[in-house]
């Protein structure tokens, strides 16, 4: 009887070992999703807690939803109904990815603005020929007095072959890109260069990934992203420091 155990044991084990491991659903589908026959770029799928369906990010950063066959599409927010009431979830996820993004800019490539003390950081997609850029712009030392630090990224909203996108290369080709800033969002005209190795187009498409649709565009430090001129208080309000 042992030793019909042993055998009976080591068969199963012996199937277990030579039994080939079931495939990952999303990783399947990543490989295989396609449509009228073409395949489509995939940069990422994950699952939901959607039971059977996964979120599907293209490469072009639209996101959807999708069986694990491939064969129904789901396009929308997915929210979840809680006891908090509804919790967006795909606006979470957004979130979380815009600020993974920004957090992998240095320092370097931003123009930056901060006071004494740092409590808080946003960054902010900026235009220099936007009104409500410049009015921001003039918030700033009530921002950073409050521990608000301001850090721009460029995004020319009328497209590289503007005015904005040549002021905005030349603020980042400043030896001193801030005084820079202050000084174009203060009427000057910049009278330096514009053909540096600079990361003004790199930024402007950035931004459009992430859902920048005009100037200026406030990303919170969870990556929540507010359009628009926002009143330091209001700001301040928001990042919870006015408790």
């Amino acid at each position: 009887m042992q030793r019909a155990t042993r055998f009976a044991l080591g068969g199963l084990l012996a199937a277990a070992l030579t039994t080939p491991a079931l495939a990952d659903p999303a990783d399947e589908l990543a490989r295989h999703l396609s449509v009228g026959g073409e395949p489509m770029p995939v940069e990422s799928v994950t699952a939901t807690p959607l039971a059977g369906f996964f979120e599907v990010r293209l490469e072009n950063g639209e996101t959807f939803y999708s069986d694990s066959s491939g064969r129904f599409f789901l396009v929308g927010d997915l929210y979840e109904n809680g006891d908090q009431g509804l919790v967006n979830l795909t606006e979470q996820a957004r979130n979380a990815e815009r600020a993974g993004r920004l957090a992998m800019i240095p320092e370097a490539e931003r123009v930056i603005f901060r006071g004494a003390e740092s409590r808080a950081t946003v960054t902010v997609f900026t235009d220099t020929t936007c009104p409500y850029c410049v009015r921001l712009h003039e918030e700033v030392p009530a921002l950073n007095a409050m521990g608000i630090e301001v850090h721009y990224l460029a995004f020319p909203r009328s497209g590289m072959g503007s005015r904005g996108a040549r002021e905005l290369q030349q603020v980042w080709c400043d030896a001193n890109p801030s005084e820079a800033m202050s000084r174009v969002k203060g009427g000057a005209t910049l009278e330096g260069p514009a053909d540096c190795d600079n990361p003004v187009e790199a930024q402007y498409h950035l931004g459009m990934e992430l859902g920048v649709q005009g100037t200026p565009a406030i990303v919170l430090p969870d990556g929540r992203l507010v359009p628009g001129y926002v009143p330091a208080e209001r700001l301040a309000a928001m990042l919870g420091l006015n408790d």
